[in-house]
């Protein structure tokens, strides 16, 4: 007996070692947003903001279990690890393998959710099907109550998609390319159709219950943290501005939650790729993080940081920088007059500070020592903005002046000292 229990152990080891390896690749696993309550004194909580995080150094999520259910897959991506043509061990997990381990790594506190993908085996609604069950088995078998993010299968039917919203937090499926052309290059099997299809349902239903959990307090929870989605980017050559038009019409007209930009990792030889031993583009990833964090919580418009004059970002400043830089006309602003829209637009002035300095100067008018204890970025606020000090920290300069004497501040890692008696450049 103890013999048969090794064996399984180690099988199971195994099939783990390879499964959650293939899902490295997939990086929409934030977990935030989720309000399902433990009401039943069952395992797990995801209340309040969801659950907690753990990052790598490269920012990815890794406090899920994150795995594939099998990386076999009848699709021949040319950018996936799991594409049928390649030749890599092939490995699935059971149903009551992947709710085991789950329930098992909770319990010791390895985990406090499950992130959940796939390979397609015979077709989508197989696949979904094993998906949706796996939660499902969690939610009322287990009384789990942790958070879980299902990836689903394009072109699964809406009963599949409905039951996966009621038992999972989020759910997201996968737009794969910036633009539907290099999609059928670079993965002939997929199309956008069966892509977006699922998620105007998961949109209009995300919509529907909240709806009616207005009206009726026992109407179920669906996808309450709503739904994401994730794009290659570097293995095809769209520039930002495709990119972005593209994120920005997804979270227009689909409500999503997130878009995650997924750096292209070079896996294959194939002639339509970029070839092996070329970096990832980690820097423009960044930048695309950061030109979407402009668009969802700064007010900017897409077309303000990438347009048909500025089709690809700065991968030197960050995108607000390098808006502001080509917008002078704009600045500087009164710091103790100007609303709070022109203050979050400022290089250097994030959400916090901003809200903040719009609460204190009820109280009198600021200063630069009182905006650098309220901790904003110095070293590139006193280029844009005025305040009651009658000193200047940086006189009227060019674009590039700015754009140099920043880049320069960043390379000798030199951070000013500032008081309210010095001035300073």
């Amino acid at each position: 007996m103890t013999t048969v229990k090794k064996t399984s152990d180690a099988r199971i080891h195994e099939k783990l070692s390879i499964l959650a390896d293939a899902a490295k690749y997939d990086v929409s696993c934030s977990s935030s947003g989720s309000k399902r309550k433990n009401d039943n004194k069952g395992l797990g909580d995801a209340t309040g903001m969801g659950i907690c995080h753990s990052y790598t150094e490269d920012g990815r999520c890794v406090s899920l279990l994150k795995i594939l259910l099998t990386n076999y897959c009848i699709f021949d991506c040319a950018y996936c690890v799991s594409r049928k043509s390649n030749d890599v061990k092939r490995a699935a997990f059971t149903i009551e393998e992947v709710v085991e381990l789950t329930i098992n790594f909770y319990r010791r506190n390895y985990i406090e959710g499950l992130f959940l993908s796939s390979g397609i085996f015979k077709n989508a609604d197989f696949t979904m099907e094993r998906l949706v069950t796996i939660a499902k088995k969690l939610r009322l078998e287990h009384k789990f109550n942790g958070y879980i993010h299902l990836k689903t299968i394009p072109g699964a039917s809406e009963e599949l998609m409905k039951e996966a919203g009621l038992y999972a937090d989020r759910l997201s499926v996968n737009i794969e390319m910036p633009t539907e052309t290099s999609l059928k290059l670079l993965a002939p099997d997929k199309n956008y159709a069966e892509i977006l299809t699922p998620m105007h349902y998961l949109s209009e239903s995300i919509v529907h219950y909240k709806a009616e959990k207005k009206l009726i307090k026992s109407t179920p929870l669906f996808a309450p943290a709503g739904q994401s989605t994730q794009m290659v980017i570097g293995a095809t050559p769209e520039t930002d501005k495709d990119i972005m038009f593209t994120a920005n019409s997804l979270y227009q007209k689909y409500g999503m939650r997130r878009v995650y930009y997924s750096g292209y990792i070079p896996i294959s030889g194939d002639e339509r790729l970029p070839g092996i031993g070329t970096p990832p583009p980690l820097i423009r990833e960044h930048r695309l993080y950061q030109t979407d964090w402009l668009m969802r919580f700064y007010g900017f418009n897409v077309n303000e940081i990438v347009n048909d004059a500025n089709p690809n970002l700065d991968v030197d400043v960050d995108p607000k920088l390098s808006w502001a830089l080509r917008n002078l006309h704009e600045f500087p602003i009164d710091i103790n007059t100007a609303d709070y829209a022109k203050i979050i637009r400022v290089p250097g002035i994030g959400v916090g500070s901003a809200l903040k300095i719009v609460a204190a100067r009820k109280f009198g008018k600021l200063d630069w020592w009182q905006l650098k204890k309220i901790g904003v970025a110095m070293n590139r606020v006193k280029h844009f903005v005025v305040c009651s000090s009658k000193d200047v920290l940086f006189g009227e300069a060019t674009a590039g002046a700015i754009r140099h004497h920043i880049l320069s501040l960043g390379k000798s890692k030199y951070t000013p000292t500032y008081s309210p008696q010095l001035t300073l450049f």
